[in-house]
């Protein structure tokens, strides 16, 4: 699903809210998701899951074209951790909730 699919099935869910205001509601809890990871904070949505960052050390890999080595510097990647809810809905076969 991308974030427009996103939004025209909020819209279509909430038919008393314009477009344009569901549109900003995702930006902005996009925005701060976004600006919480850059902080080095944790966000976790309850049932969903948690977003972290992790620090990946500096090591040597290869250029997979020439195989030359290369140096890679150390830097810190976005993590999303599913929670257990999560986790069983999208393993629960036929769809349904349970």
């Amino acid at each position: 699903m991308t974030k427009s699919e996103l939004i025209a099935e909020l819209a279509a869910a909430n038919p008393h809210l314009p477009a344009r205001d569901i549109e900003q509601i995702v930006q902005t809890i996009f925005h701060e998701i976004s600006a919480a990871l850059a902080r080095g904070d944790r966000v976790e949505l309850r049932g969903f899951g948690a977003f972290t960052v992790k620090k990946r050390d500096s090591r040597t890999g290869r250029n997979p074209r020439t195989g030359e080595i290369v140096a890679v510097e150390e830097k810190v990647v976005p993590f999303f951790k599913a929670g257990k809810e999560l986790r069983e809905r999208v393993n629960h076969q036929d769809g349904t909730e349970s």
